[in-house]
């Protein structure tokens, strides 16, 4: 049994749902509208361009989580689910799930973008093992900290180190799907890296190093 890891977005899905979480915020009224859209394009552009200070950016995201009770956050993350990530979950995704399950597969999605906002999105994917950056949460109310290694970069190997010692697993036979070059840390380190939809840099890597490369969205 080997183990299928997969980036979120612009993998899986057709968007970033770390950003679509803000505009979505931005939308409801719940944080400033001009300027917080502003640094979530901004932020955006850098993780783009691999230029992201992942710890800057964390404090920006989980700002929206420490300022409101969870009830509420948990009411707009439902919304959000239905309206912004449901309509951009790939159909093609979906078989690639099923063809690794039907393989006896482990299924992994390893992703930068928060917990509080992938979560329910591995679940809707079928997906039962997640590795996110994981936003620190006490006494019933998020701080607005990171808690532990943020999933981004070599963050990634390093988390994903962690959870094969602590489950008593290798990377043997495994795959990685990923559409960017932040993730080449990780993509060196499977067996079968696979370039998903990538982007400018990637894709000349994988034709480089003759690494195989898809879409699932055309």
């Amino acid at each position: 049994m080997s183990l299928a890891i997969f980036d979120l977005d612009n993998t899986l899905l057709a968007g970033d749902s770390d950003y679509e979480w803000g505009q979505y915020l931005v939308r409801k009224g719940i944080v400033d509208g001009e300027a917080y859209e502003q640094a979530n394009r901004a932020f955006y552009e850098q993780h783009k361009a691999g230029t992201l200070d992942i710890y800057e950016f964390a404090r920006f995201a989980f700002r929206p989580l420490a300022a409101n009770r969870l009830e509420d956050l948990l009411a707009w993350r439902a919304e959000f689910m239905r309206e912004q990530v449901e309509p951009i979950m790939l159909p093609k995704a979906r078989q690639l799930l099923a063809r690794h399950r039907e393989h006896g597969d482990t299924l992994m999605i390893i992703t930068a973008t928060n917990r509080f906002v992938t979560e329910p999105i591995a679940a809707a994917f079928g997906v039962e093992h997640l590795l996110a950056t994981d936003p620190e949460f006490r006494d019933g109310r998020y701080t607005g900290e990171i808690d532990g290694i943020p999933c981004f970069q070599d963050g990634k190997v390093r988390r994903l180190e962690a959870w094969l010692a602590e489950h008593g697993k290798n990377l043997e036979g495994s795959h990685f799907y990923s559409d960017s070059h932040n993730d080449l840390p990780l993509l060196e380190r499977v067996d079968h890296p696979v370039a998903v939809d990538a982007d400018v840099t990637l894709t000349e890597v994988a034709q480089q190093r003759g690494w195989r490369q898809m879409s699932l969205r055309f």
